[in-house]
């Protein structure tokens, strides 16, 4: 993915509407992982990972690109 693209964020549970966005900025950070990495957050044992800036409706989210997919925009 690169900045440009639309995207629809995963939902994080079933009654949440499906959402899209615009990347406007790729970065790098750590993110704790409660279901991999359990409760207690120890910042050294994460490494850094590929980040979307996302622009959906009047907010900006930061987004694991992991938890994105690319809308696809063809006139099919």
């Amino acid at each position: 993915m690169k900045i440009g693209d639309l995207v629809k964020l995963k939902s994080m549970h079933r009654r949440q509407a499906p959402r899209a966005g615009l990347i406007v900025d790729l970065i790098e950070k750590k993110c704790w992982r409660t279901d991999v990495f359990g409760n207690k957050v120890d910042w050294n044992k994460v490494e850094t990972e590929p980040h979307a800036k996302v622009l959906v409706g009047e907010k900006y989210l930061t987004v694991p690109l992991s938890d994105l997919q690319p809308l696809d925009t063809s006139l099919t």
